[in-house]
């Protein structure tokens, strides 16, 4: 006897996030800060603090692409600093992408692929 729960492909919808929504939920999470790249580093508009690639770690990042132009491409990134501060950063994704803050990222993920694994934040 055949289940009659899934009789058609793709009967059951399945719901993207928006930057809004995870932007909300990444607020209601502790992610507070609204936080910027610029010569200095990552900047948190809050407290007005500057910090390096060796500071920051990222929690997440999520990717969003539009419908119907590539130019809509963002990403979002969940940051956490050495310090206790945690934010969002948000980027254009792809080629109208901010080059600090890719440059930036760039830094950041290689310093954390050479942790041990635990995912402790130089001081």
């Amino acid at each position: 006897m055949q289940s009659h729960a899934y009789r058609r492909p793709n009967d059951k919808a399945t719901e993207m996030n928006t930057m809004s929504t995870l932007v909300t939920k990444a607020y209601k999470e502790g992610f507070t800060n609204d936080l910027k790249i610029n010569e200095e580093g990552l900047h948190t508009m809050a407290e007005d603090k500057f910090y390096k690639p060796n500071e920051v770690k990222i929690v997440n990042f999520y990717r969003f692409e539009g419908e119907s132009d590539p130019g809509d491409n963002a990403i979002m990134y969940k940051i956490e600093t050495n310090d206790g501060v945690k934010g969002v950063l948000i980027d254009a994704y792809g080629a109208n992408s901010d080059e600090a803050v890719s440059e930036f990222i760039a830094a950041v993920e290689a310093i954390n692929k050479k942790t041990d694994g635990n995912n402790q934040l130089n001081s």
